[in-house]
């Protein structure tokens, strides 16, 4: 196994280099909103993950990650995805993944409604229709299903960080599923 940062494995970043890189330059991520569709490609369900926090707060959230140095958005995205779904979610992802919207998260609240205390960030932000089974994984600790117009609620925007509650209702009008 390639040692954080090492020369076999360039694309990595130990704790102190992200620390300094997240200082001074907009990391890149990618997050997805994973989602069950009918026959005919509606949404009908809308995965939430429950997530707990380097600090042991627990906080609902969205699949969520940097892309590395060299990867694609598309193998990003994929990762990220099996990172926090598992292996058996299989996610369905076009060749050429186009975001819904581009989310700028700052360190400073109130410069957008995305706030990210650790960093400028600036995420690509995907549905992403998934249909296998979600097992999570890391620090994800489980999948919560519901139906849009839950998935769009202000308790629900409420419980999540960093104004994601607001990504999620973009998300859901992008594929048309707030009626």
């Amino acid at each position: 196994m390639a040692h954080p940062g090492s020369a076999s494995n360039p694309g990595w970043l130990t704790d102190i280099e992200l620390a300094e890189a997240r200082r001074r330059l907009p990391m890149l991520y990618v997050e997805a909103l994973p989602v069950r569709t009918d026959g005919v490609g509606l949404v009908t369900e809308v995965g939430i993950l429950l997530r707990a926090t380097p600090l042991g707060e627990i906080t609902r959230s969205l699949v969520s990650g940097r892309v590395r140095y060299g990867e694609t958005v598309r193998d990003a995205l994929f990762r990220h995805l099996e990172n926090d779904l598992g292996p058996m979610a299989f996610p369905l992802l076009p060749p050429q993944p186009v975001p819904f919207t581009v989310a700028e998260y700052f360190p400073i609240p109130g410069v957008s409604p995305f706030f990210d205390d650790r960093q400028h960030a600036v995420s690509l932000a995907f549905v992403v229709p998934v249909t296998g089974t979600c097992e999570p994984r890391q620090d994800a600790l489980e999948v919560t299903w519901m139906p849009p117009e839950e998935a769009a609620s202000d308790s629900l925007a409420a419980e999540m960080e960093g104004g994601r509650g607001t990504l999620v209702r973009l998300a859901l009008a992008s594929v048309g599923a707030l009626r």
